[in-house]
């Protein structure tokens, strides 16, 4: 993503009614402060905040509105700081159009009713409620949007003390950043479909509508191309990262951590040429020996790749790299997998896959495992072993939907501990709240494909945000 288009913009604007300003000292100003407040509690270095100050007319909200097209702005937050005409919001929102967050703070839990009372000046008295009226428009306004079929979200709370309320509109922004890196983003699809995989072939026109994600052709050609142009020095630099990176065990040769080495090195070069954000890939190699031996080292770098923010699926499984891509930016990981098995004794459920996995995720550091086959794939060489972190994690699907193109199939679980096949795999056990039955026939009943993203922590709550900033509807079924 270009450097100018990496922070997201956010627009303030606090709305109040201006006649007031005139009858009761101070209001004004106490309220142009709160905004000033809000605005500070909400910045960032990934935001940029474009306060538009108090809006408290009709010609103030267009003006506000106009300058909200020229700022670009991302998402909307309406601060309702007292009592407002719904005539001044509704230009500001519709002239706007982005996502809005109508804030209904109060400035402490509870008016001190003994203070008050104890004010001798009933137009002082006045103001001072005044300062505490913000929940008075907001069903005015809700009212007014709702009969226009403008949506919006709602943050209730206080503007100090009040650590839940700030957790939730953070929130918001952070999902309102994961829609904004998407719509700047650029996905290459390299390769072709798994054949016969009828469940992850999907409409690349709803990929880049729905997600505003610019899609990037690329023939394995291009990477082979690259490989060949990669120098000893450089293979040695990429063995010492894997190293590092990886626990290299001894039985993988030097031969192979050589030829992934290179196809890592001309993996990164071809990501930085293209200005990639992820990649999903599938190719046989079949009968052209150059490509063959590009597609069967890629697993390390690919790994090395989804651990820095740039996630990779294998099985040109578009939909999944947009998972993996969404729970990466939410700081879950975001790793490929799969079901595996079942295991009915302990009521859990084994899933994994082979090719890239995320190092963030990892219970231990993962290991490079060498393999003769790789399994309904053409080739063999080195592949990478992880178990996912033990503790809570969310598994992510995004499934086709006739209504909106696509929708968010989330549930949460649990890595935990115990036997895993050792196969060269990402590998782990997960146990639901519905167990294993019953998660996998309610997550089968929406029509998932047999891949899904997991991540660590319990994001559920965060996704069904990403997923209304999208226009999508979200499930959740555990």
């Amino acid at each position: 993503m270009r450097t100018e288009y990496r922070q997201l913009r956010v627009g303030l604007a606090g709305i109040g009614l201006e006649a007031y300003w005139s009858q009761f000292a101070g209001l004004e100003q106490r309220l142009v402060g709160y905004v000033g407040e809000v605005e500070q509690l909400i910045s960032t270095t990934s935001r940029i905040i474009v306060n538009l100050g108090l809006v408290d007319s009709p010609e103030k909200a267009l003006e506000a509105s106009h300058r909200c097209r020229r700022e670009d702005i991302d998402i909307l937050l309406v601060y309702v700081t007292t009592y407002a005409l719904s005539s001044t919001v509704l230009p500001l929102i519709k002239r706007s159009k982005v996502p809005v967050v109508l804030l209904n703070l109060q400035p402490a839990a509870a008016i001190d009713y003994d203070r008050f009372n104890a004010m001798q000046d009933r137009t002082a008295m006045t103001g001072d409620w005044l300062a505490y009226c913000s929940s008075c428009p907001v069903p005015e306004i809700a009212n007014v949007l709702r009969r226009l079929e403008i949506s919006f979200i709602q943050v209730t709370g206080m503007l100090h003390d009040d650590p839940q309320c700030w957790r939730d509109l953070d929130d918001w922004l952070r999902a309102a950043e994961v829609v904004h890196t998407l719509a700047h983003s650029r996905l290459g699809l390299m390769g072709h479909y798994y054949g016969g995989m009828l469940d992850i072939a999907t409409d690349l026109a709803q990929v880049s509508g729905r997600f505003d994600l610019h899609i990037e052709m690329i023939e394995v050609d291009e990477l082979t191309a690259l490989r060949n142009d990669v120098d000893v020095s450089a293979v040695a630099r990429k063995i010492n990262a894997f190293r590092e990176f990886f626990t290299v065990g001894d039985d993988c040769s030097g031969e192979e951590l050589a030829r992934s080495a290179r196809t890592s090195v001309a993996l990164d070069r071809l990501v930085a040429e293209k200005d990639l954000g992820l990649l999903a890939y599938y190719y046989m190699g079949s009968g052209v020996p150059e490509n063959e031996s590009t597609m069967s080292s890629i697993i390390l770098g690919t790994s090395m790749l989804t651990g820095k923010g740039i996630p990779v699926a294998g099985e040109y499984e578009v939909k999944n790299v947009i998972a993996m891509k969404i729970m990466d930016l939410l700081g879950m990981g975001g790793s490929f997998t799969e079901y595996y098995a079942m295991d009915f004794n302990e009521d859990v459920v084994l899933m994994g896959h082979d090719g890239p996995g995320h190092i963030g995720i990892a219970q231990d550091k993962i290991k490079v495992r060498p393999l003769s086959v790789y399994h309904g794939k053409v080739g063999s060489g080195l592949s990478v072993e992880m178990s996912v972190k033990h503790g809570p994690v969310t598994l992510l699907s995004i499934v086709e939907d006739r209504e909106r193109g696509f929708m968010l199939l989330i549930a949460e679980g649990e890595s935990v501990p115990g036997p895993i096949l050792q196969i060269g795999n990402t590998n782990s056990r997960y146990r639901f709240s519905l167990g294993a039955r019953g998660f996998a026939e309610t997550w089968n009943s929406h029509g998932p494909a047999h891949h899904c993203a997991i991540g660590t922590g319990h994001g559920a709550a965060k996704l069904k945000k990403v997923a209304s900033l999208l226009g999508m509807n979200a499930v959740q079924i555990c």
